[in-house]
């Protein structure tokens, strides 16, 4: 189950930001995760659970929010939503996907920090856990 190496990665990277930023907790954090990035929302949030266990996100919330995948056709420019499992051929001409434009993210979006001296929330960077390729 990869979902456990991403929620460790997001709750490590979160960990760092908020030792940097002297942060005492974390009220939630909102990923977007693609809808070919191969993840399975359920299983993350089971996961993002047991890995906040005795860290500074304990009982934080998780939220995601999905990004449909949409392809470019190289031939005639057409950009479509290729849904699930991926229809890569081109629905204005029939030929091959040229580019996948989005659906393969898994991206920290926000966090929001507990405490009244806390910001509301902060935009974090990308995690770095390589999402698999779509599966063909």
């Amino acid at each position: 189950m990869h979902e456990m190496s991403i929620a460790l990665a997001v709750v490590d990277q979160v960990e760092q930001a908020a030792r940097s930023g002297g942060a005492t907790g974390v009220v939630e954090v909102r990923l977007e995760v693609g809808e070919l990035a191969g993840v399975v929302p359920d299983a993350l949030a089971f996961c993002f659970a047991l890995a906040c266990a005795d860290t500074v996100l304990e009982g934080a919330g998780l939220t995601t929010r999905s990004v449909p995948g949409t392809a470019r056709c190289a031939t005639c420019g057409d950009v479509w939503e290729v849904g699930m499992p991926p229809d890569l051929l081109c629905p204005a001409c029939g030929q091959a996907a040229g580019e996948l434009l989005s659906g393969r993210e898994l991206r920290i979006c926000e966090v929001r920090w507990a405490g009244p001296d806390r910001p509301c929330a902060t935009s974090a960077p990308p995690v770095t856990h390589p999402a698999p390729p779509p599966h063909s």
